[in-house]
Formats: C-alpha cells, structure tokens, sequence
C-alpha cells in the first residue's frame, strides 16, 4: 500500500490557489476542482455512487495502477508514493484519460494519428479504427492527402471519385455516432496538404457554418508554398497517387483563401509539415503526416502519445535569487518522465497497431500549466521581453532534464526500440520525444492554476446558471486587491485579449524552440481584427519557427451568422385570428411540459408552452421561452436555427424519457420540434459554444472553452 503525502510535502499548495485560499478542502483543493473531480474523474459504481470520496482516494487509485510497471515491489511502493504526492500537490498532473481510466482497463493516452489509405476498404477501415479509439476517450488526427482528387476517374468501377472532403464527412458523422453514447467526446484533426489537388475545397468546407463539427482542420503547408507565397509565384499541386504535377495555382490566392477562412470560423490552422518531418527524432520510420486534434502532438501512423503537465506556478520562490525553485522543478521533472513512461507499460490500447508504435516509439509528452500565474507572481507583464527570456529559460531547463531522465531510465530499462532509426542511434534514450506543450484546461482546473502557456483569460468571470450566478474570481488578482483596497492594477495584471495577437506567437515560439514535439497555442483576435491581421500572424509563425499556428478570432462564430444572412432587419409578423395547431406532452424534470405549435402556411408560426405544478419560476420560465421562440418564427427564422440554439442545453434535472435524455426545458421544446420538422445536427456553430452543455454555465468565447464550473470541454 503506498504511503500517505506527509506533511511536509503538502507545503507546495499551488501558488495561484494559495494565494487567496478559496474554499474547498483540508488539501487545498477548491470548491471548483472538487466538483469537476466528483463529476468527471471519481470512479462510481454500478448504482452510480462515488466510489472515489476524495481527490487522494483518486490519485492514490491512479499511482498504484501507473506504478505497477516497476520492477519489484520495492520500487512500486516507492514510485506509488512520489507519483501521489506530485499529484496530491497540484505539482504534475496526467492527461484526463488516464486519471478516468487507471485501473479500469481503458486507454491512458489522449493523442492518436490513423492513416488513411486511397481505397474504399481502407477509407472505411479508418472509419472503424476511429470509432475505437474515440470510445475510449481518445483524439485522432488524419492525413487526408493520399486521397484522389474530387472527380478523379475510377478504373474498377468505371465511376468517379468523391475527393477527400467527403469522406472526412462520413469520419465526421461517424464520430457524431459514436460520441452519442459516452461520457467524452471524440475529437478529430484533419489534414490536408497544401499541394493536393482539392486544396480550395478543404480550406472553405467550415465557412457555411454547419459543416463538420468533429474536425479541426489544418494545412499542412510545405517550404516550398511558403517560399512561393513570398516571392509571388505559384506552385505545383502533385497527383497522390503518382506524384507528378497535376496542375498549379497562385500560392498567394491559396493562401489568402486560407487566410479569409480562419478569419470567417477560427478555421483551418496551419501545420508547417517540413518543418515537422525535419526535425522529427524517428525520420527513419518515414514522414510524419498528421497530428492529434489540438496540433501539439505530431505522430506517425497507428502512433500514440500520452501525457502531462507540471504547474510552474507551484515552483515560484519568493526567497530564493531568482524566485524559481529550479532543484524541485528537476525532481518533479523526473517523477513526470517516469510516471509518462511507466503509463505506456500498462495502458489499454484501442489497437494492435497503435501498441506495437506506441511501445516502439515510446513517445511521451510532459509539458507544464500555469505560466500565467508564475509570471503574475513574479511581476512580469505576459507580453514583455522577460516574459520571453524565462519562457526560453524554463523550456530549455525542462528540456534538459527530461532528456536526462530518459537516458537514466534507458540505463534502467533499455532504449526504446527504434532508436536504430532515430537521431538517438548510438546513445541510449528511453523515449523518443519527451516534451509536448498541450491544452490543459480541465487538469489545470483542478490543480488552480492557469491553462497551458495562454495567459488568464479574464480575472473576474461570472457564471450564470439555470437562475443563479457562480462568480469567479482568480486568486492571485483576489489577493492583490485585498490588501491593496482602492489602487489601480499594476501593468503585469493582463488578460487574454489585452495581448496583442504578435505576442501570443511571440509566446508560442520562445517554447517551441526547446520542445521536440509542438505547442498548442491559441493566438486570439479581437472581434475587430481585419483579415490581414491574421495573414500577418501565419507569417510571424512561420518567420519564429513554429511548427504551426492556430488562431481565433473574437465572436467570429456570430460573424458568421450575419456573413449567411446579410445585414437585414427582420419584424415579426402579424398573427391572424385563428391558425392550426398541435399539442404534444413531453416529460422533464420539472414534470410534464405542454408545448403548442401553431402553423402558417404548413410551416410553424407560433409557439407555447407550459408547465404544471412546478413553481411559479419554472412555469414563467417555460413562457418566456414559447414567446422568444414564437417571435423567432414569426421572423422568418427557420425552425431548424431555433432548434439549434435550444437544443442540449443542459440543467439541473436531466431526465431519461421513452424519446432518450431530456436535459432541460429548452432541450424538451427542441426535441418536440424536432419531432415535427426532422432531426437537426448540431453545427460547426456550437463547436464555439459560449454555453456549457452539462450545466448550461456561461463559457468564454475561444477555440476551445472549458467551463469553469463543471469542467466540461468542447474539444476535450
């Protein structure tokens, strides 16, 4: 059994919780993190109770069963106890998946790349593959490049073929499927390069709005683009299949195309393929086509990785010379290498193949969270030379020292077994690339920091709820503001977006240069950015030496919106006396819901609903929302819109009806009227949802929002 966290090692409470020290538990877990563990991590049983009762029941859980690839019994008891502590003390914490599923005989990692080959049965192979990976939580991306174009001539069937975007969508409807009946939610990245014929169709499938809500998508855009896009030339596009030229195309069209589109919908990205493949340790297995969905994880084929983070802030020392305590860092360095190793000795893979890369390879990723709340605590403003000097700093000491504990533990335990094929041929090496900077929005919830490398998002945030409002209010600011009453912040205090955009590239390649995987950044945009402030941004990248770049502007969601329909000013139309209408019952939590639909023309024109012995709030609640949605279809807006924005919303008495779960009121109202006017997918729209779809809080509008409440993440 391993030994309880001692005392002493509880003294590294996070800083940024800490330091206002919010409510929550003797540990020094806040009432936030409790919350998100009871929802989304402590196991339960068949009945649905916690079998877990607290964040140490959990982590104690998780270290025995990471903790069990040791050799000896010795040495198990001994790793047990440091993996708990590191986590007990917020200092390193693994990727979700592995705190859902250790020792419940699931998959650890989080990142997976599937190839996809130029046949029907491999296509639909890839189709099957994905789905297992995405029932066990995991993200996949896809090269979609060794597909023929959109129209090409099919020998065996004498047809043509229907090119690359089209079969994303089948992997897109698929993942819909699959994502229906579990807990996570599967999330994909597809590629597509630069040079492939249907280039221009895959940059623009995002822009109606509908399209492709699984997916991110990237370019994978070559030297050579690049290169022609600054010299105004144009460039070859290539056939997949033989290689040759299969016509050309202005690069700087292109890449305004790509442009104009991650201004219209936050999408697609761009990954910097060559760059990638050059400095890929394992080249000698052949390129890297693709990466895991958020672009921090290049991968070969059927390769994995899994991995973890170490919260910087808990490392600020105000005593020492430079406030960082650079001893403990290295220790906690260590323990992260080989808790990630140890992970891939006892994980569940989705795949015979995806084991036999994964153990090859032995790829892991610790990368750190919290750099925003170690650069407020030590007085430096996000968007400062300084901040960029201790970026490069931390990263190549991180760096460093995982490269050691690797190559200590390939003394220990042996190399991993491509290294005759890595740049790492002739030394030992455990692991073939041990740094990866990743999102880290919903462990970074529960260790109380900040997210990843992004800077604080907002430093009060209010949260509304069903009919009540959660406040949040970050500790490091909170702290300030108690003991200096009355006085103006002082210029290290900023948030997202008082950051101009050059800095959070700037930020993303100060780490990149020490990091053999990539970085996940988001470089946000005001809603007012213009399109060429965007092309300025890819530019930047690329000149900094990035491995790739995703952006997202304010609001661009509902820019979207006005870019369908224009700038007309819709008024509702005047009812007439009597119309038709139908009444359907349909049960929530709150009991039976009553919902009328009136018609005009065979097509809805007026909605009501009601419900009894509820309490005046909900009944007037089930009101306001049939007159809102009345006064929407009286508009001209179409049933289908409507539904879009009713449907999922989440509450506080979801319910299982003979129709499936009910979520809430809305959702009732949304499922009735789908009963009525046909199923509506949700939309590439709510891929930036500003609401939670678990609790209904409020979300920050951001590529890829975690609420701040439950946990809940959009591209989790």
């Amino acid at each position: 059994m391993p030994a309880k966290p001692r005392a002493a090692d509880q003294r590294s409470v996070p800083a940024a919780a800490s330091a206002a020290a919010p409510k929550g538990d003797p540990a020094g877990f806040s009432e936030n993190a409790l919350k998100i563990l009871k929802a989304r991590y402590f196991l339960k049983n068949e009945k649905g109770e916690l079998v877990d009762r607290s964040p140490e029941d959990l982590f104690r859980r998780v270290a025995g069963h990471v903790a069990s690839a040791e050799k000896t019994k010795a040495l198990r008891e001994r790793y047990a106890g440091e993996f708990l502590r590191a986590m007990m003390a917020r200092d390193f914490l693994p990727n979700s998946p592995t705190l859902t599923g250790a020792g419940r005989g699931m998959c650890l990692s989080a990142c997976f790349v599937l190839p996809i080959e130029d046949s029907l049965d491999g296509i639909f192979e890839s189709v099957k593959n994905a789905a297992m990976v995405h029932k066990e939580g995991g993200g996949t991306g896809f090269d979609f490049s060794r597909l023929r174009p959109k129209g090409s001539f099919v020998r065996k069937t004498q047809g043509v073929a229907s090119g690359p975007v089209s079969f994303l969508k089948v992997i897109d409807a698929a993942t819909e499927a699959v994502k229906q009946g579990g807990t996570r939610r599967g999330a994909n990245m597809g590629i597509l390069r630069v040079d492939h014929p249907d280039i221009e169709e895959f940059v623009q499938m995002k822009l109606d709005g509908r399209s492709i809500a699984n997916f991110n998508i990237s370019v994978a855009v070559t030297d050579a683009f690049m290169d022609a896009v600054r010299a105004g030339a144009s460039y070859d596009l290539l056939d997949p299949r033989s290689g040759r030229p299969a016509g050309r195309k202005d690069a700087r069209s292109v890449f305004q195309t790509i442009v104009e589109s991650a201004w219209a919908v936050g999408d697609p990205g761009l990954v910097f393929i060559d760059r990638i493949n050059k400095d890929n340790p394992t080249a000698g297995l052949g390129p890297i086509r693709a990466t895991n969905p958020c672009g921090e994880q290049p991968l070969h084929d059927y390769e994995s990785c899994n991995l973890g983070s170490i919260n910087l802030a808990n490392f600020f020392d105000p005593g020492r010379k430079d406030r960082f305590d650079w001893g403990r860092f290295a220790g906690v360095i260590r323990v992260g290498v080989r808790f990630l190793d140890n992970v891939i000795e006892v994980n569940k893979y989705p795949l015979p193949q995806i084991e036999e890369m994964s153990r090859a390879n032995r790829r892991v990723g610790l990368g750190v969270m919290g750099w925003a709340d170690l650069l407020l605590l030590m007085e430096l403003k996000y968007d400062s030379a300084k901040a960029l000097a201790l970026a490069g700093k931390v990263a190549a000491f991180l760096r460093k020292e995982a490269v050691a504990a690797s190559r200590a533990l390939a003394g220990e335990r042996g190399s991993f077994p491509n290294i005759g094929r890595s740049v790492y041929k002739g030394t030992k090496m455990r692991n073939a690339t041990v740094f990866t900077i990743a999102p880290t929005g919903t462990i970074s919830r529960i260790a109380g920091c900040s997210s990843s490398i992004e800077p604080v998002f907002a430093f009060e945030v209010t949260s509304k709820i069903l009919d009540s409002e959660i406040k949040d209010v970050h500790p490091i600011y909170a702290a300030w503001v108690e003991k200096n009453p009355g006085k103006p912040l002082p210029e290290h205090f900023v948030s997202a977006h008082e950051i101009s955009p050059e800095w959070h590239v700037r930020t993303q390649a100060a780490f990149q240069k020490h990091v053999d995987n990539s970085v996940s950044k988001t470089i946000n945009f005001p809603h007012e950015a213009a399109v060429e402030d965007i092309e300025k941004a890819y530019g930047l990248a690329w000149d900094l030496g990035t491995k790739g770049i995703t952006i997202y502007r304010d609001g661009c969601r509902e820019s979207q919106v006005l870019y369908k329909n224009g700038t007309e000013i819709l008024h509702p139309k005047e009812r007439p006396t009597s119309l038709p209408s139908v009444t359907d019952k349909i049960k929530t939590g709150f009991g039976n819901l009553y919902v009328t639909i009136a018609f005009q023309n065979q097509k809805p024109f007026e909605v009501f609903a009601s419900i009894g012995k509820s309490g005046y709030s909900t009944m007037a609640d089930a009101e306001a929302l049939g007159r809102l949605t009345s006064l929407a279809l009286r508009s001209g807006v179409e049933p289908e819109e409507v539904i879009q924005q009713l449907k999922g919303i989440g509450g506080s008495e979801p319910i299982f009806t003979e129709g499936g779960l009910i979520q809430s009121i809305p959702d009732a109202i949304a499922k009735v009227l789908e009963k009525h006017f046909g199923e509506v997918r949700m939309s590439a729209k709510d891929f930036y949802t500003v609401r939670c779809k678990i609790c209904g809080a409020l979300l920050p509008d951001e590529k890829c929002p975690v609420c701040m409440n439950c946990g809940w993440s959009k591209c989790a």
